[in-house]
């Protein structure tokens, strides 16, 4: 696969050196940004899908699990994020995926998880049935599960499902760290206090981190540091 670059449009560059410029994303020393490039420029293959707990592939290597509402835009973050235009199929009906989908990147022992999106649904009844079985077991049961990757759209507000499914993540004692996705269609100062109120979320949850990386799958935005924290967790 070849190496990795924001594609698009004039005005998507554009959008993406703003971006760049006046929200500098999360700190990575040179290194760690090469080592991100470097596991990302080489292949990322699907090779699993699971629909129970007793159909999950054998532990092996590191995974990192993306989980988001249906809508938030999962799938393109993740085909942004390894270079590929159809890793992820990009649905027009948010929601349907009830699966597991397990891509293998072939430069580091690390797994990318794709869950379901948890739907349009509100009430945390709805959502906790959702998840109930595969979702929550494949959460506290997984034991190559480093960390879960939770996608918020950086347009409007949190919505209830995303709080509940956040105090699953508690429960469950799952680390997860919140990114941001969107960012390209929030203006500077929305996109401001969207950063500060969503830190300040994350420090009310045991499980979750308290840096979170902003991103645009449009422009390549965070994609970079996006990279190169998934890359940090094959030197641990």
């Amino acid at each position: 696969m070849a190496d990795h670059a924001p594609s698009g449009t004039e005005d998507e560059t554009g959008a993406g050196e703003e971006l760049a410029h006046q929200f500098a994303p999360q700190a990575f020393t040179a290194e760690q940004l090469e080592s991100g490039r470097k596991l990302f420029a080489g292949a990322c293959d699907f090779f699993y899908a699971a629909q129970a707990l007793d159909h999950l592939p054998e532990p092996r290597g590191i995974e990192v699990a993306f989980a988001g509402r249906s809508n938030v835009g999962k799938s393109s973050l993740l085909n942004a994020l390894t270079g590929r235009h159809a890793l992820a199929r990009v649905s027009h009906q948010p929601g349907r995926t009830r699966q597991l989908n397990f891509f293998q990147l072939e430069a580091a022992p690390i797994v990318l998880v794709d869950m379901p999106g948890y739907g349009y649904a509100e009430a945390p009844k709805a959502i906790k049935r959702d998840w109930q079985g595969l979702m929550l077991d494949y959460l506290r049961g997984r034991p190559n599960l480093r960390r879960v990757l939770l996608l918020l759209d950086a347009r409007i507000e949190l919505k209830k499902a995303d709080e509940t499914v956040m105090e699953l993540l508690d429960q469950s004692a799952v680390a997860f760290q919140i990114i941001l996705t969107k960012a390209d269609s929030v203006k500077p100062a929305a996109l401001a206090r969207k950063q500060d109120a969503i830190r300040a979320l994350a420090g009310e949850h045991p499980a979750a981190l308290n840096e979170i990386i902003t991103t645009s799958s449009a422009t390549g935005f965070g994609m970079d540091e996006l990279r190169a924290q998934i890359a940090s967790f094959a030197k641990d």
